[in-house]
């Protein structure tokens, strides 16, 4: 008996003990979090709910490459702006109310599962969507459509519980709710007008609108949520990963596609190359600006930088179909130029980087001229790109000049460009505290 209590202790001196009860989930009263909370961070439950983004954002440049292959550019463009916006603007919905109300019990879980289910349909609804769009007959998005009615069946019904348990911000929850139900009933109505592609794509900007406005009017007029800047900032940059690595396995299927019907080529090296510096560059640029400090102070920002990141995660998806495009071209199954090949996927770095300097001018409310410099080199990288495709280099070889443009800013921002940022934020946050 005494060796056996003497393992046993042993035994609960080698395994670490719970420092407290080990907690059920159980229903908790769904109140506004702490936006001053410390160690805020994301939790397992929304990176689960960020996979499904994966696959839905993989089918978008799947699909959007595809057209691109086939050079129907335009009914691809306008496909993937559908898709995008409603992949992204369900994200943001969700990553927001999370943030200022995420109780964690198992009814919120449920929720969130059900958000994930209408995510996955959304994504099966999006072949169907771009196949539609380019027929031209009526735009068929009744599978999307089916996805957001999930999705939001859920997320009303989270906004309600929040307005019933939190009457500090009732108003606010309430506006979201009817915002988005109105929307939502739009949205069906639309299917059911079964309009042709040009009326549903005018008809869908009204109710983007409406989207839009939903959260302004609750955060500015109604009391607003307490969500948490550093959540945000921490979520919106998972998300960018998240599409970033979209972009990369994207360009590795591709590339093992025409490896294994043709073997290696300098090419398909290139492009394998060009696509992981692209990525690389890409993130290095993404999280040099410490937005999460600014937003804190600045909470009335929020909406410039919530918004603009659509333009970001579209045209980081964006740059993974056109990877995709390219490897179609090395397949000999593509039916655009080499020139062509190089713009589409030239332009949307460019929006990338474009896109990523105004969030930071507008965060900081400053303008800095050695950023101008570094625009305007960036944009001589693309075009040299465009210039050198047309002379007759080889497309994959162009890509490798095309990764070079966020090198620009990285190489920029390492010698120079902290500095300058560095006192530009303090500027801003001293402002702020005089004020």
């Amino acid at each position: 008996m005494p060796a056996v209590c003497g393992e046993m202790d042993l035994v609960s001196e080698i395994e670490p003990q719970p420092s407290g009860p080990v907690q059920a989930h159980r229903i908790r009263r769904m109140v506004g979090r702490d936006p001053h909370e410390e160690h805020r961070t994301a939790t397992p439950l929304e990176l689960l709910f960020d996979l499904t983004f994966v696959v839905a954002f993989g089918i978008a440049a799947s699909q959007f490459a595809h057209m691109l292959a086939e050079d129907h550019v335009g009914a691809g463009l306008a496909g993937f702006a559908y898709a995008t916006f409603a992949i992204c603007w369900a994200w943001i919905n969700f990553s927001w109310f999370a943030s200022a109300f995420d109780t964690d019990d198992w009814m919120y879980r449920l929720a969130t599962m059900l958000q994930m289910v209408g995510v996955i349909i959304l994504a099966l609804g999006l072949p169907a969507l771009f196949a539609s769009i380019e027929h031209g007959d009526h735009v068929d998005n009744a599978v999307v459509v089916a996805g957001y009615v999930v999705m939001r069946i859920a997320l009303v019904g989270q906004w309600l519980r929040a307005a019933k348990q939190d009457p500090e911000h009732r108003s606010a929850c309430l506006t979201y709710a009817c915002a988005v139900t109105v929307a939502q009933i739009g949205w069906v109505a639309l299917l059911i007008a079964h309009t042709s592609v040009a009326v549903t794509f005018v008809a869908s900007a009204g109710l983007v609108v409406i989207e839009l406005m939903g959260p302004f009017l609750a955060e500015t007029r109604k009391g607003g949520t307490p969500w948490h800047a550093h959540h945000i900032v921490e979520r919106y940059g998972l998300l960018a990963i998240i599409a970033l690595g979209e972009g990369v396995v994207g360009t590795v299927a591709s590339i093992s596609a025409v490896v294994g019907a043709q073997g290696w080529s300098m090419d398909a090296v290139l492009v394998a190359v060009a696509g992981t510096g692209l990525t690389f560059g890409m993130w290095w640029m993404y999280f040099a600006v410490p937005a999460a400090e600014l937003l804190h102070v600045h909470r009335d920002r929020s909406f410039r930088y919530g918004y603009l990141h659509l333009l970001v995660f579209g045209s980081i998806v964006g740059t993974g179909a056109g990877l995709h495009a390219a490897a179609y071209y090395i397949e000999h199954h593509s039916k655009l130029g080499s020139v062509a090949t190089v713009f589409w996927v030239a332009l949307p770095v460019g929006m990338y980087i474009a896109s990523v300097y105004l969030i930071y001018t507008l965060l900081v409310r400053a303008w800095d001229p050695f950023h101008v410099l570094l625009v305007v080199l960036t944009a001589a990288v693309l075009a040299a790109a465009l210039w050198l495709a047309a002379a007759g280099i080889s497309m994959a070889a162009c890509l490798v000049v095309v990764m070079l443009a966020p090198v620009v800013t990285v190489v920029g921002y390492e010698v120079l460009g902290h500095r300058h940022m560095t006192e530009a934020i303090r500027a801003s946050l001293a402002a702020t505290r005089t004020c």
